[in-house]
């Protein structure tokens, strides 16, 4: 690590705003990653500091004060929250700390709903009765009080501070921001009060480490006017840093980059993964590369121009060498956990911390003509090695004694996840996990157990278009049918689901999105589907269709590219009729149904014009989910995983055993020969992950029916077709 030594000292920093309950791990990763190379790297969540900074109990007096300055011009509810600003100012470190899960003895008295000054938020809280019946007193006490931060959120945002939002800091400033101009229209504008707390937080974190390089994530529109805030602070106080901007969002809308205006504030932008383009600028700085070698990253020349080097000789980081990614520095004890729906799906996005990992870089399918398969997040494929995973899996654990992780792949691999399962089965790892799968037909319903049997709690999903036509069309590689069995397989499980939908996909006509409407109707209220979540499609520059628009029967009609972002394009339809008013009544119907309502309310009835009735069998979900997948029966190439213990001899008799199969929840009887028995005990303990030896595999069913002791493969056939043998499934035997 000689070289190591002379690398810059660098700081990471997650711009306003992501979220509460949780680290983005963008930098997480990269710090993880830049240790192992021996670098002197810290991590901050600026945006994090600057919520907490905001709503604490000074924070909120000058909130008020601020107020009270221009009481005129405020409108009817924001007067009210004025003249509730002392119950405000007193409430709120002791919201923020239960919110933190430092004292849940408040949570008593959230629900007796006399502590908290109750805003606009809560007035549809009023309207629906009996909601908060759904709740625990602690979730209920969680929800009141987020819709607590929500009130106050909404007033700052109307008023003194328009760029803030709880999750999309100024998200319009990036968004179609096809000019640098509008980004520099914001930045000329005098800070705000909560990008004051944000660029002190920034500067606390500057004089702490003492950095000479820093970096910022942009994984979302809504962080793109935070970052440009906090490096123009920077330019002002400390103008020899370096400064690097990457992330998400800079991978997907500035691939064109061409205006050097960027470059007043930024020296670098980055793009793809982070670690290659990152450590080929550390390693320039220190002298140990030629700038001209940089890889994957815009630079502005002394032409005052952008140039984009490449960096062809440098391979990318493959997974298995990233390093486990680390929360050292971002302390996760101060973060919010928030309850904005009674779903248990949704929820998972913003309650509790998930230490976050990916089994598999890239998108093994990467076929969806409307994703942006030519990009490298999604193009190049890298899978983890399952012993790396799950070291990184105990390595983290280690760190934040938290269990939960959260799988951040772009659609995890069947094959990987069963890999990963059969894993941390083996080294007893108790952990609970969730991650976006495709609806692929290798999630059989024996998979689905396993992945449960591992902590596997959760998927995402996407569905896209509940139409077969639509689904070959857009090469999805799925049908609405296949889409309800693996739902079914993973709720006969017990995994939650979550379903991402999409309208106006090109050439979709308005009875097409009705009668995909009915379909995810009849999932939800057949339980198969929990959560969903329903966006009209857009064309965007990087997807099969973007850069092939006449084939897929659209016309690109804007916008210009000037010189900064270049993604969502707008389109006409030529052969297709979606229009955008199908939206209010999508959105209004699934809102409801997350929500466990309005399953019998008739589907042309959620929209504001008239549509015909669905042609759709009443009867749909539930015949496509009990479609018997024939491989259940077992495959004879298949392996035997026995979740179960070791089976318990209960009583010997003169020609049978009885066995008991015991398991967390209920035990099993079988009553067998005494030949069957002692071979089926081999058999579990052969077939148990808690007792596998690694260097042998899982028994194949092909062989155990070989070795069936009353007669060999034609007897053991007949007898697993027994009542014995679909108990023994039944407790846990799975043919993978």
């Amino acid at each position: 690590m000689a070289t190591a030594a002379l690398l810059p000292r660098t700081l990471l920093v997650i711009p306003p705003l992501t979220q509460l309950n949780t680290p983005y791990p963008s930098t997480a990763y990269l710090t993880g990653f830049l240790r192992t190379r021996g670098c002197e790297v810290a991590q901050a969540d600026v945006g994090m500091d600057m919520v907490l900074a905001l709503f604490s109990k000074s924070g909120l007096a000058r909130v008020f004060e601020i107020l009270r300055a221009h009481r005129l011009e405020l409108q009817g509810e924001a007067k009210q929250m004025l003249a509730l600003a002392p119950a405000y100012v007193d409430t709120i470190d002791p919201v923020i700390r239960f919110l933190q899960g430092r004292d849940s003895s408040l949570a008593t008295r959230i629900v007796q709903r006399t502590l908290l000054p109750e805003g606009p938020r809560f007035a549809r809280l009023r309207r629906v009765t009996g909601r908060h019946l759904r709740f625990s007193a602690t979730d209920h006490a969680k929800h009141l009080a987020t819709l607590y931060l929500e009130d106050l959120s909404d007033l700052i945002g109307q008023t003194i501070a328009p760029q803030f939002a709880l999750s999309r800091y100024a998200e319009h400033v990036g968004t179609s921001a096809s000019t640098f101009d509008q980004v520099l229209a914001a930045l000329e504008a005098p800070p705000s009060l909560t990008d004051h707390w944000a660029i002190e937080a920034l500067e606390r974190q500057v004089r702490r480490h003492e950095p000479t390089v820093i970096g910022l994530t942009v994984p979302f529109p809504g962080n793109l006017y935070g970052a440009f805030r906090l490096a123009q602070a920077v330019r002002a106080r400390w103008p020899a840093m370096k400064l690097v901007l990457g992330g998400g969002y800079v991978n997907t809308e500035l691939r064109r980059l061409t205006d050097p205006r960027v470059f007043d504030y930024v020296d670098y932008v980055t793009l793809d993964d982070g670690e290659r383009p990152l450590l080929s600028i550390l390693e320039s700085l220190a002298g140990l590369r030629n700038e001209s070698s940089l890889t994957r990253t815009f630079v502005r020349t002394g032409h005052n121009r952008v140039d984009y080097l490449r960096g062809t000789g440098d391979a990318d980081i493959r997974m298995d060498d990233t390093g486990t990614p680390t929360y050292d520095g971002l302390d996760l004890e101060r973060y919010l956990s928030i309850l904005d729906t009674t779903n248990p799906m949704h929820r998972l996005w913003s309650d509790g911390h998930w230490n976050k990992l990916t089994v598999a870089h890239g998108c093994y399918w990467k076929q969806c003509t409307f994703c942006d398969v030519s990009l490298d997040y999604i193009g190049r494929y890298d899978a983890t090695r399952t012993t790396v995973l799950l070291d990184r899996i105990e390595a983290l654990v280690a760190e934040t004694g938290r269990r939960g992780f959260h799988f951040v792949d772009e659609a995890a691999p069947p094959a990987a996840l069963k890999a990963l399962a059969i894993g941390l089965l083996e080294r007893g790892l108790s952990i609970s996990w969730w991650g976006n799968i495709r609806f692929e037909k290798s999630f059989t319903p024996d998979l689905c157990r396993l992945l449960a049997a591992s902590g596997c709690i959760a998927v995402s999903a996407g569905l896209e278009v509940a139409s077969d036509r639509l689904l070959t069309k857009m090469k999805k590689g799925i049908t609405v049918d296949q889409t309800a069995r693996v739902a079914a397989a993973f709720r006969a499980a017990g995994i939650l689901i979550h379903a991402y939908l999409m309208y106006g996909f090109p050439s979709e006509t308005v009875d097409e999105t009705v009668e995909s409407l009915e379909r995810v109707r009849q999932l939800f209220a057949a339980d198969l589907v929990q959560s969903a979540f329903w966006h009209r499609f857009v064309a965007t520059a990087h997807s099969p269709v973007g850069l092939d628009p006449k084939s897929h029967g659209i016309k690109i009609v804007g916008p210009s590219f000037a010189g900064f972002a270049d993604n969502d394009l707008i389109h006409i339809d030529v052969k297709g009729d979606c229009p955008e008013w199908l939206g209010k009544g999508l959105r209004l119907a699934v809102g409801e149904f997350v929500e466990g309502r309005g399953f019998s309310t008739k589907v042309p009835c959620w929209f504001e014009r008239p549509v015909r009735v669905p042609r759709v069998s009443r009867f749909w979900a539930s015949q496509a989910a009990a479609h018997a997948d024939t491989r259940q029966s077992g495959s004879l190439r298949g392996r035997l995983i026995w979740l179960g213990t070791d089976p318990i001899i209960e009583r010997w008799e003169s020609r049978t055993t009885t066995l008991v199969l015991p398991s967390k929840t209920e035990d099993t009887v079988l009553r067998l020969p005494h030949a069957v028995s002692e071979w089926l005990i081999a058999l579990l303990r052969n077939a148990s992950p808690i007792q596998h030896a690694k260097q042998m595999p899982y028994p194949l069913l092909s062989t155990a029916r070989e070795g069936y002791p009353l007669g060999g493969l034609k007897k053991c056939e007949l007898w697993m077709k027994s009542p014995a043998w679909r108990e023994l499934r039944r407790a846990g035997l799975l043919i993978l």
